[in-house]
């Protein structure tokens, strides 16, 4: 194996982004071979249990089945982690205090680059067997209890055609479900495919905006215009250019849990 390879893992539970963290490293950096993608902390800590070490990982904060600190609660993480984020800029300013490398979402070329000269820099300094010091690890996790949590996502990666869009949740009126595809509705009435079960949304999104209506639609409260009493006690919630003519119905056991989330 060429010595001056650089391997790398990438922990990120949205697929688009993980490709296209990839690319930008492969463009920045023709040493770099990408070992593995994982999606979530449970497959990373298998995989880090049975892998030869990698030279640099990627972590993404917040993954599908919790936070990838815990990675490190599980297993020893043999490298250097760059963590990324889509946290506020107060999560960030707390990253900068405490020395963690750290991309902001949605990052570009010149953040990517000043992380990867930081770990070449470190590499140098401490040798290419260096890891993650347990001392900035338990900084972070200080950090993270400051600035509060849980913390829930704020913006989607979708594809459309070969480009990739970033949608805030703002721009959200509703996830729903169709044809064993889940699709986003954005305020200018768009739909783009998820990568994610209306499940994995429900916890992702802050409760308080979004509300699982029944087993096909997640919506956003900026998105019901009107909802009115239905048949069997149940209520109908009208929602902006709903994807076909079925009522889109409150199922009865969650009605009560629904006008308590309307009064806020």
């Amino acid at each position: 194996m060429d010595r001056a390879e650089i391997r790398v893992i990438i922990v990120e539970d949205e697929n688009l982004a993980a490709e296209r963290l990839a690319q930008m490293l492969l463009a920045q950096n023709g040493r770099i071979r990408v070992l593995a993608y994982l999606d979530s902390v449970e497959e990373a800590t298998a995989w880090l249990q049975k892998e030869a070490a990698p030279d640099l990982a990627f972590f993404d904060v917040q993954l599908a089945d919790g936070l990838s600190f815990e990675i490190f609660d599980r297993c020893e993480v043999p490298c250097p982690v760059i963590f990324t984020t889509a946290y506020d800029h107060y999560a960030v300013k707390a990253f900068k205090v405490n020395s963690i490398d750290y991309l902001l979402k949605p990052f570009g070329e010149e953040e990517l680059v000043a992380a990867l000269m930081r770990f070449e820099g470190r590499r140098q300094e401490r040798g290419e067997s260096a890891g993650t010091p347990r001392a900035m690890l338990e900084a972070l996790e200080q950090m993270m209890q400051e600035v509060g949590k849980p913390r829930y996502k704020n913006r989607y990666v979708v594809k459309s055609g070969a480009q990739l869009v970033v949608i805030p949740v703002e721009e959200i009126l509703y996830f729903f479900h169709e044809s064993k595809i889940v699709w986003l509705k954005r305020s200018d009435h768009k739909k783009f495919a998820v990568d994610y079960t209306l499940e994995e949304l429900e916890r992702q999104l802050d409760p308080r905006l979004f509300f699982r209506i029944n087993r096909r639609y997640l919506a956003a409260f900026a998105s019901i215009k009107q909802v009115v009493s239905y048949s069997n006690q149940r209520l109908r919630v009208h929602l902006p250019d709903p994807p076909d003519a079925e009522p889109i119905v409150v199922s009865r056991e969650r009605v009560a849990d629904f006008r308590l989330w309307l009064e806020g």
